[in-house]
């Protein structure tokens, strides 16, 4: 079965903590987070787990491999960059905030080492579009830089916060030396979804070539009737009927043999705090069906286990063996390490 043939799982995770939502910004402070009682750790061990519990076909699995993670001492070998992690379980990107990095290391060191990606989620979880351009440029560098430190290997990949790009954000990304964007949702019910232009860009599977040295990888969603129906995940794999949402997948395999989901930590933990004064409309979307979700992921897991389930760069070299992407990531972080 060559790329073209195959079907493709893409699982993304943003991981972020249940006092990071924009939905609780007014509530919840910056200055406050340090005192928030974290959930972080415990929910991004219980998806670990959940991901190296389930067994792959091995017909199915992936053929593309992962970077070795890295020290000081032991520097990434560019001739040797794919390892032999077992490739039977379920292969994930998490889009990390780099304020979980900093208090964290630990558990960014563990996603890249359980043989999953690591990418940007940004720093603080602000919303790009309010940002001045040499403001979002550091934002971008930094946020790339701290990761790539912290794990001691490259950060391919950029998510914005709430999915909040505009063409503008994404020509800073591709500045900013990151190969892929994952932030384009293309609901456009969501006030603060963005969008950004992708008519006329050659595609690579689900894959939009944006620029030169960048691809846009879109959150799935279905076109039905002329309406965005989000079946990205979220709050949509929460409150949508497990049936009815499989099915939708299911049609957006037919149409593309590729789909793209995400999901927060936050999402299977139903004992996080609840936050007082938050209204009512915000409260269903953060809370429903909390107790649910965790079943629910290994539920669509195993009903499409007999796809490639692979991170975004994975996903990006099997569509194109000639794109090399591993290899131009090692090249990009030596010249970055070389410049520091």
């Amino acid at each position: 079965m060559n790329a073209t043939d195959a079907k493709y799982f893409l699982i993304t995770v943003d991981a972020e903590d249940w006092f990071h939502v924009e939905n609780f910004k007014s509530l919840i402070s910056f200055e406050t987070w340090d005192h928030q009682k974290s959930r972080i750790e415990r929910n991004i061990h219980r998806l670990l787990d959940l991901f190296d519990s389930i067994e792959l076909p091995p017909a199915k699995r992936s053929t593309t491999g992962a970077l070795k993670p890295t020290n000081a001492n032991n520097p990434i070998d560019a001739t040797n960059t794919i390892n032999t992690i077992n490739d039977r379980t379920p292969r994930v990107t998490f889009f990390v905030l780099c304020w979980i990095a900093e208090r964290f290391p630990h558990i960014v060191r563990e996603i890249a080492a359980r043989g999953h990606e690591v990418a940007s989620h940004g720093c603080y979880h602000e919303l790009l579009k309010n940002m001045l351009p040499p403001l979002l440029r550091a934002e971008l560098s930094d946020s790339r830089k701290r990761l790539e430190d912290t794990i001691g290997m490259p950060v391919a990949g950029f998510r914005a916060p709430s999915f909040s790009i505009n063409d503008e954000i994404l020509e800073a990304v591709a500045e900013s030396g990151y190969f892929y964007d994952s932030s384009y949702n293309s609901f456009n019910l969501h006030g603060r979804y963005g969008k950004i232009a992708l008519n006329g860009h050659p595609q690579l599977g689900i894959a939009h070539r944006v620029f030169d040295n960048l691809y846009e990888l879109p959150i799935s969603n279905l076109n039905l009737l002329g309406s965005v129906l989000p079946l990205g995940g979220g709050a949509y794999f929460r409150l949508f009927p497990f049936r009815f949402f499989r099915l939708g997948v299911k049609w957006i395999f037919k149409r593309d043999n590729a789909y793209l989901f995400y999901i927060h930590p936050w999402e299977i933990d139903p004992e996080q705090p609840r936050v007082a004064g938050a209204s009512w409309n915000h409260k269903l979307r953060h809370y429903s069906m909390l107790s649910k979700t965790y079943d629910r992921l290994g539920r669509i897991i195993n009903t499409f286990k007999h796809c490639n389930f692979t991170t975004c760069s994975q996903y990006l070299d099997a569509q194109d063996p000639d794109l090399s992407l591993l290899g131009a990531m090692c090249t990009s972080y030596y010249r970055r390490k070389l410049e520091d």
